[in-house]
């Protein structure tokens, strides 16, 4: 079986299709892969398919007026990403990019339309996607404006370890490795800045920093510094990817 076919199979969006209408999907898919750091899309490209991330790991990004990136996003194997070319073929107002060597699904836009017009399940898990991008958006917008650099980064920590922490000898490990830029990137910040905001952390003893990676070392203390509930960590593998194939490399991570 093609890769791109076991791909939208095994993705919970199209898991009810026909026959017919998975046939139909298969034969307009493209299966293409992208080494680590590698632009996906650009803002003014024409925004005419989804993508459908299959493995490895996707940021968005938006480009501000004087060059500076800001991450509206994480992408995660089984997510579709650039889904607002189904509601019209315009450029692209985002940039997407390859965290790591990645593999995506490239649909259609005309024909994912055409399935959601037919079929309620793919229709309504489209709408949710959208809704829950813009809801994640509208949190991004609210912490810019209302809170302060070492409560964005706390914020941003507590939401990472609800996605991606790992229970470990030291503490809460998150799995997913980001510069001080990207944090930076996140929160509307400098690098600098960053830095320092770690440093005081990690000297209050509330995280530890160690080669890009992070260990939240007390998750009640830290989540009482902005006074939210602690976030509930996976039982499994931070984010377990929603395939699973005998004989692969696990997803989500770099070869």
């Amino acid at each position: 079986m093609a890769d791109h076919v076991w791909y939208i199979k095994n993705c919970r969006l199209f898991e009810r299709l026909t026959a017919e209408q998975f046939a139909r999907l298969e034969q307009r898919a493209r299966v293409r892969r992208f080494s680590k750091g590698t632009p996906i899309y650009l803002p003014s490209d024409a925004g005419n398919g989804v993508f459908l991330l299959a493995e490895g790991r996707v940021k968005l990004c938006s480009i501000t007026p004087d060059g500076k990136q800001a991450i509206l996003a994480f992408i995660e194997p089984g997510e579709l990403f650039g889904e607002l070319a189904l509601l019209e073929e315009s450029e692209r107002e985002e940039h997407a990019e390859s965290m790591v060597a990645s593999t995506l699904v490239l649909l259609p836009g005309d024909a994912l339309a055409q399935l959601m017009n037919e079929s309620p399940h793919v229709a309504l898990g489209v709408t949710k996607l959208i809704g829950l991008r813009r809801k994640r958006i509208e949190r991004r917008l609210k912490s810019l404006l209302f809170r302060s650099n070492r409560d964005r980064i706390i914020h941003l920590l507590l939401d990472l370890a609800g996605q991606y922490g790992q229970q470990s000898e030291d503490g809460i490990l998150l799995s997913i490795r980001l510069s001080h830029q990207e944090l930076a990137s996140v929160i509307g910040a400098t690098r600098e800045t960053v830095t320092t905001l770690l440093g005081n952390l990690q000297l209050e003893r509330l995280i530890k920093v160690a080669r890009q990676r992070l260990v939240i070392r007390d998750l009640k203390r830290l989540a009482a510094c902005v006074e939210v509930t602690p976030p509930v960590l996976s039982t499994g593998p931070a984010r377990p990817p929603a395939f699973v194939k005998a004989g692969r490399r696990p997803l989500g991570t770099e070869p």
